[in-house]
């Protein structure tokens, strides 16, 4: 609409342009045929005599008195001639003024095709006859010049507005539709993450219930850990739809001091190891967090650890260290590629390095904190992961 709106007023602008330059340009003549009308004398035997008329002969624009089919008399050209003309052509434009009794306007061309202005005013008689008439006549090249000129100013002109318009309207429109696919983006990352989370208390669950389907003896042992897994899957939905939330800006970090250490040796406490050996050496170190995302981190860190930091045929062997606000997850398995670190925390990329879905949760949770994430291979083998959290100064 702004182009459309730019276009029709340039259009206006030249078009007016164009009017105000003939108007300007027929003004000027109509004041040398007026102004030489009122100073020719005749007489009974039509002799006409230019009393006081030095500047319109010697001016532009140019003019003469012609017959133009009326009784003859000595035609008067003015002295300087501004823009050639044939002579034949301002006795026809004379010929039209008297023939009609009106004034005759135009464009004509001069002996060398310029391009002029003429206008054509009859003499009347005392008895109300037309007797001749005036011709003036002005070279239109310098209006029309300045007219084109004008037209390629308005032209480039709104070609740079329209150029402006179309990288505002592109910055605006990506800006208004940001929000849309960021919240698009935000959808695809808590599916994927639900996904990713509830797979394997899904599949445990569904065992427990086929085992307990088959063996109804066993039932009364089986019903505890089911409803454990029930609340763990209750507890992973609870922990994605609050990170969603967060990231969307609906809900804000519940940032608080929280005792680091405690935190990582209670995850650990919770968590089943099923076989790894995990130890932890913690030193007192107080840090402001959000307490249940950072428990979260620290359970991702832990379980990627144990499922992928083994060698093969052994269990895993992880130990982690808290001092300094830093929580670092070493394990014994085969380390992550030196080529693929750049990557390790993206979603759904996975290395022998303990990297997949659940470390951009991690990652996502120190930036969320203006902390970091780190990973590197250790020199004896197994790949290390830092998380590092801003100390309390409290």
């Amino acid at each position: 609409m702004n182009a459309i709106g730019l276009v029709v007023l340039a259009w206006f602008v030249i078009s007016e342009d164009g009017k105000r330059g003939i108007e300007q340009t027929d003004a000027e003549l109509h004041r040398i045929t007026s102004s030489v009308s009122r100073l020719v004398g005749f007489d009974e035997a039509i002799q006409f005599n230019l009393v006081n008329a030095d500047v319109l002969n010697e001016g532009c624009p140019q003019f003469a008195i012609l017959p133009g089919g009326a009784p003859t008399f000595q035609p008067h050209l003015s002295d300087r001639q501004c823009v050639p003309m044939d002579i034949g052509v301002l006795n026809g434009l004379a010929a039209g003024a008297v023939g009609s009794g009106n004034l005759v306007s135009g464009y004509q061309e001069g002996t060398g095709g310029e391009p002029v202005r003429v206008r054509a005013e009859p003499l009347i008689s005392r008895d109300g006859t037309y007797i001749g008439a005036v011709v003036a006549v002005a070279d239109a090249r310098p209006e029309q010049q300045r007219h084109t000129e004008l037209v390629l100013v308005v032209i480039g002109g709104c070609a740079v507005l329209i150029g402006g318009l179309g990288v505002a309207s592109h910055l605006l429109s990506g800006r208004s539709i940001r929000p849309a696919a960021a919240a698009l983006q935000q959808q695809e990352v808590l599916l994927a993450e639900t996904a990713h989370d509830l797979r394997t208390p899904v599949a445990a669950l569904r065992a427990l219930a086929e085992t307990a389907l088959d063996n109804p003896t066993q039932r009364a042992d089986l019903l505890p850990r089911t409803v454990q897994l029930a609340a763990r899957m209750g507890s992973i939905i609870d922990d994605l739809l609050a990170r969603a939330r967060l990231a969307a800006g609906v809900e804000q970090l519940t940032i608080q001091p929280v005792w680091l250490d405690q935190l990582v040796v209670g995850v650990v406490e919770d968590t089943r190891t099923d076989g790894a050996q995990v130890t932890v050496t913690a030193a007192p170190t107080k840090v402001d967090a959000d307490p249940v995302l950072v428990q979260r981190a620290i359970g991702n860190l832990l379980d990627n650890a144990m499922r992928y930091g083994r060698q093969p045929g052994a269990d895993a062997i992880v130990h982690i260290t808290v001092a300094g606000g830093t929580v670092t997850v070493a394990d014994h398995g085969p380390g992550i590629d030196a080529e693929a670190a750049a990557d390790a925390f993206d979603r759904f990329s996975s290395t022998g390095g303990s990297s997949g879905l659940g470390l951009s949760i991690v990652r996502w949770v120190a930036q969320a904190h203006n902390g970091t994430l780190a990973v590197y291979n250790a020199d004896e083998g197994g790949a290390i992961f830092e998380l590092r959290l801003p100390l309390s100064a409290s």
